[in-house]
């Protein structure tokens, strides 16, 4: 012990006099401090350069050889074993090194190679609309050969989802493979490279001019990103697609009990309850499945008439709104459409209504709830497993509470961007945010104070000529990857930036197996409804998947299966008119 003390007693006390300020060492007190500290020890390493290496080496010299020495039987300041290592950032530049505090069982940090380290790096988070359009856009233009980028497309799933036709997996009409691509074979005949991770931390060293203001023969960075898995990426140009999640924590019961429908593995979910619920009603004597849906926009309407076209009269459809019209935000004629549609169907709307509570009717209560003011219904405990209960609150003045029953609950009210932390020991570099949590940018899409980032889709908080934030749909983050793919040749080429303009093309959805509505801004006042809608929503979407051969392959099969149904639909005809005769 007195061995160690000696050996350390150098560094406790600020090491050997050497040029330049004495580096304290700081321990971990805690799993939640620890976590901080390798943070603040990971960032700070970076800047951590020559007039530093001298106590560097002799600290790091002696650490390591205490640590072999006498780590194996004494553990310092944590009941965690304790132990160092270095490494090599992805600069280039050789005195980059740092150590770092990791405990065991955990992944030491790797640095991401490029291949060239001669050539812009070019990271995208998020491989949504925004960024893998953005990447696509980026291969297909025409660079010198000594400025085309190296692309690298991080995100969290293995696929793209293309969520306009998620709908169509509950009505059958599609298949996963269809909208939902791996980025495999998307980028198979592309440079792009993919990393299927996700983001814990973002370092831009690109605000306050630091980029500009370099000194020759240093890294050229516009900051770090540290993934999940350990791996630091180090970039010059970054762009922001990571899009958002359902907000699920908005009322009691809502985060435990309700299902959300904005990715692949939601719509999933949510088929394979409903294929266990038809299972359990398939009686004649059984009881109705009982879906409510919590919120009457886009989202919320194409959900209720695909289900309810998809249960007919096995299901009662309940949807609830605050607002006093279904997607009040709709062109006229596609709002009219709709509540055609679910009016033929039989859903139940509860429009000026906010959901107050969702609960739990477990199967062995017998439980009596009242439906409304004077009214009382009893739940049969063997027929109604996993009952949920809706309390109905009137934003409206003149409407009374009322208590819904369901066996599902979709929700469709809010979303939050996924805008990743920032280095917490640098404050210098804060995005800044709007109240939902969506960077700032300016008109080229950069974000507001970081000339080497650019953010689209969701992540942006945009606004168009009139200083309206433009919408968080498809449409918008297509048109932003076409202009921040243009952009990033412009900046990397030392040409002027273009302003984004956003040119509203019209609004499309989906109301069931053979049946949408169309409303193209170029003409005022048409919608195209039916037979003829479902063709052109299709179509238009058929167009604007990502690669010329996945539009091939999809197109060869939903041609297929329309002429299987057309086959099937004329044999039916026929057999009726047969037996009819």
């Amino acid at each position: 012990m007195s061995q160690l003390a000696g050996r350390c007693s150098p560094i406790l006390g600020g090491g050997p006099s050497v040029n330049g300020p004495r580096r304290a060492e700081i321990r971990p007190q805690s799993r939640r401090d620890l976590a901080h500290f390798r943070s603040s020890r990971l960032w700070r390493a970076m800047a951590f350069r020559e007039p530093f290496k001298a106590a560097r080496d002799h600290w790091e010299k002696l650490f390591l050889d205490c640590s072999r020495r006498y780590t194996g039987n004494l553990s310092l300041f944590n009941k965690t074993p304790v132990r160092f290592f270095c490494s090599i950032s992805s600069s280039g530049v050789q005195d980059n090194r740092f150590v770092r505090h990791t405990s065991e069982g955990e992944t030491e940090p790797s640095s991401y190679t490029w291949p060239d380290n001669q050539r812009p790096r070019v990271c995208i988070l998020g491989g949504g609309f925004g960024g893998l359009y953005t990447a696509l856009r980026l291969e297909s233009l025409v660079w010198p050969d000594d400025r085309k980028p190296q692309v690298l497309l991080v995100d969290q799933s293995d696929r793209f989802v293309f969520k306009p036709l998620l709908y169509e997996l509950l009505s059958g009409e599609v298949d996963d493979w269809e909208i939902a691509p791996s980025f495999t074979d998307l980028l198979r005949n592309t440079s792009v490279q993919f990393v299927k991770d996700r983001v814990e931390l973002l370092r831009p060293l690109d605000h306050l001019n630091r980029i500009e203001m370099r000194e020759p023969g240093r890294s050229r960075s516009g900051g770090l990103v540290q993934l999940e898995s350990g791996i630091i990426i180090e970039y010059d140009w970054l762009v922001l697609a990571l899009g958002a999640e359902a907000k699920l924590d908005v009322v009691p019961g809502s985060a435990e009990y309700a299902f959300p429908f904005s990715t692949l593995e939601d719509a999933r979910k949510v088929n394979s309850k409903l294929r266990m619920l038809e299972r359990e009603r398939f009686g004649k004597d059984s009881p109705p499945i009982r879906v409510a849906i919590v919120g009457c926009g886009y989202s919320g309407v194409e959900l209720a008439a695909t289900i309810s076209e998809r249960l007919e009269h096995r299901g009662i459809i309940q949807a609830i709104s605050v607002e006093t019209a279904i997607c009040p935000n709709a062109p006229p004629g596609n709002r009219e459409a709709a509540f055609r549609v679910l009016q033929s169907r039989k859903t139940q709307l509860f429009l000026g209504y906010f959901v107050s509570c969702i609960k739990e009717v477990s199967a062995s209560e017998n439980s009596v709830v009242m439906t409304r003011i004077g009214e009382e219904i009893s739940i049969d405990a063997k027929n109604h497993q996993n009952k949920f209960i809706l309390e109905l609150q009137p934003a409206q003045r003149g409407l009374e509470s009322q208590i819904l029953e369901a066996d599902i609950v979709l929700w469709t009210v809010g979303s939050k961007p996924l805008i990743p932390h920032l280095d917490p020991f640098d404050q210098s570099n804060i995005f800044s945010l709007n109240a939902r949590g969506q960077a700032e940018t300016d008109e080229t899409l950069r974000v507001r104070g970081h000339p080497r980032i650019f953010a689209i889709g969701d992540s942006a908080a945009l606004r168009d000529s009139s200083g309206k934030l433009l919408p968080a749909t498809a449409q918008v983050a297509f048109q932003q990857a076409d202009f921040a793919g243009w952009n990033l040749w412009a900046a990397i080429n030392d040409r002027p930036l273009l302003p984004f303009r956003f040119q509203n093309l019209g609004e499309m959805m989906t109301l069931g197996r053979n049946d949408a509505a169309i409303s193209p801004s170029f003409i005022e006042g048409l919608t195209l409804e039916g037979p003829v809608g479902h063709a052109g929503r299709k179509i238009a979407y058929l167009l604007r998947l990502p690669t010329d051969e996945h539009r091939v392959k999809v197109g060869i099969s939903w041609l297929t299966k329309s002429v299987v149904d057309s086959v099937t639909s004329l044999q039916s005809t026929m057999t009726k008119v047969i037996s009819g005769s």
